[in-house]
């Protein structure tokens, strides 16, 4: 006998814990109700109805819209309002995992506009595939023909409830809907989070707030090593180490946790391992090995925005392209040549992607810091400039010298595949992104990498690299994230979640 679909009937909020609240209670309870008929299901239990559970929502409603405090000393953020009169809506997943975010997005709508918020039962479903437990696979015991009859049962992920849309500027509400309170639909997000737990081998728990890509295993080699030593000091401000497989390594002196015995390392590495070092609240550090190539910098940033961090670097190798740069030398990033291509139908070629002033600020200033240069041995150490991203690892073998004189004309000082599709997608999804590459041959002048200069170049550069890496995230992180999510990324008429 089939149990009925749940449903908590919208009601009215005017404290954001209450409001969270009752999200954490709508969702419980559709998770609950799916997970408990899956399990029928895959015993075998006959089912003829339909089995549907859907998302809670968040409506907000105003008379009026909002306008910035006239004082100079009045400090407000480029988010948690909306811009004109009408009807607002999102759909929301996980209100475990965005506890604290959705706990700020809320008081900051009741505090700028003054009027209740709104709590209910949406009629979007979730998808069974996203209701399961974190470690829970129960469907791999079923046969072919019960798994093919699953669509007939239970919904299925609906790609049409999760393009990006909002994010693009592209997304028009039909007559009579709500406009969006968010940049990401509750199946959007799942799907995400699902995809992070397949490319980088770990728990979306994990991810911290500041994120450094790379390209290259040497810098996780490093970046391991400091993991491990940061979990030996009794007054390390991390917590916890992870690795893939959900392998937590907890500070001396603190206990393990019951779900730390859950995690096993992988027999081989997932395709973009994510590390992460960890603070109690979320501020800590995540570093990806994305690998080569735009395909996958552009994969990993759809998927981690949703987590809506406060910043993603780039740290990675690059052709040095002017007769005056020096192997080791770095690059700081301050405008990009988008020849990479993934991006051009969500983000045509006419936006720029501008450099922004605190990311550029604090790389520049922990470049400073930690090579111990500065002034004009800073300048010599250290080129800013422009970086061209090309989706074609052998462009030095094209006809003509055609990518050559592009490169020329647009001043472009390095050169690789990854750097401007990470700030693209930075941009696109409201994340604040910058890059410090190091030039590691320089194919123009017959520099190339050999096996005994690369390895003294990478023994040199490497750890230094991820040392000013790390030390320009604790300079945004100290800073605060009301100065990092500033107004430049936001559009016309932008939502008002972060």
């Amino acid at each position: 006998m089939q149990r009925p679909i749940p449903f908590i009937a919208p009601e009215v909020f005017d404290s954001a814990d209450a409001a969270l609240k009752r999200v954490q209670a709508i969702y419980e309870q559709s998770l609950s109700h799916l997970r408990d008929a899956m399990r029928r299901y895959v015993a075998g239990e006959p089912m003829i109805d339909k089995v549907r559970a859907c998302y809670p929502f968040v409506r907000l409603q105003t008379t009026t819209g909002w306008t910035p405090p006239k004082s100079l000393e009045t400090e407000w953020l480029s988010y948690g309002f909306v811009a004109t009169a009408g009807r607002y809506e999102t759909t929301l997943t996980r209100p475990d995992l965005f506890a604290v975010y959705l706990r700020q997005q809320f008081a900051l709508l009741l505090a700028n506009h003054d009027v209740a918020l709104e709590v209910g039962t949406s009629l979007l479903p979730i998808p069974v595939h996203f209701s399961f437990a974190e470690n829970d696979h129960i469907e791999g015991v079923m046969s072919t023909e019960r798994r093919a009859q699953m669509r007939e049962v239970f919904d299925l992920p609906d790609l049409t409830a999760m393009d990006d849309g909002i994010a693009n500027g592209t997304y028009e509400p039909a007559p009579g809907q709500p406009a969006p309170l968010s940049l990401f639909t509750a199946p959007r997000i799942d799907y995400s989070l699902h995809r992070l737990r397949h490319y980088c081998g770990t728990n979306p728990v994990h991810f911290q707030n500041f994120v450094l890509f790379t390209n290259y295993q040497f810098y996780i080699d490093e970046f391991i090593a400091l993991g491990r030593a940061e979990m030996a000091k009794a007054d390390s401000p991390y917590v916890a180490f992870v690795e893939p497989g959900n392998v937590v390594t907890r500070r001396v002196g603190l206990s393990a946790q019951p779900e730390d015995a859950l995690g096993t390392a992988p027999p081989r590495l997932p395709q973009m391992p994510g590390y992460h070092l960890v603070r109690e609240d979320h501020s800590g550090i995540t570093m990806v090995n994305i690998g080569v190539g735009p395909a996958n910098a552009k994969t990993i940033t759809d998927h981690i925005a949703v987590l809506r961090p406060h910043t993603w670097l780039m740290l990675g190798h690059c052709a040095g392209l002017r007769t005056t740069q020096q192997l080791g030398d770095y690059v700081l990033a301050h405008a990009y040549v988008r020849e990479d291509h993934v991006l051009d139908e969500e983000l045509p070629l006419w936006v720029p992607i501008p450099a922004l002033a605190e990311i550029q600020v604090a790389l520049e200033r922990a470049v400073s810091e930690v090579t111990g240069c500065h002034g004009a041995d800073l300048k010599r150490l250290m080129r800013t400039g422009t970086v061209a991203s090309t989706d074609n690892r052998n462009w030095e073998l094209l006809p003509d010298n055609t990518p050559q004189r592009r490169f020329s004309q647009s001043r472009a000082v390095a050169l690789d595949m990854e750097s401007a599709t990470i700030a693209a997608n930075g941009f696109r999804f409201r994340v604040p992104y910058g890059t410090l590459l190091c030039v590691s041959d320089k194919p123009l002048h017959g520099e190339i990498k050999l096996p005994g200069m690369a390895n003294h170049f990478y023994r040199e550069r490497v750890n230094q690299h991820l040392q000013i890496g790390i030390r320009a995230l604790e300079l945004l992180r100290a800073a605060g994230p009301a100065q990092l999510h500033s107004r430049k990324l936001r559009s016309f008429a932008e939502v008002a979640f972060q």
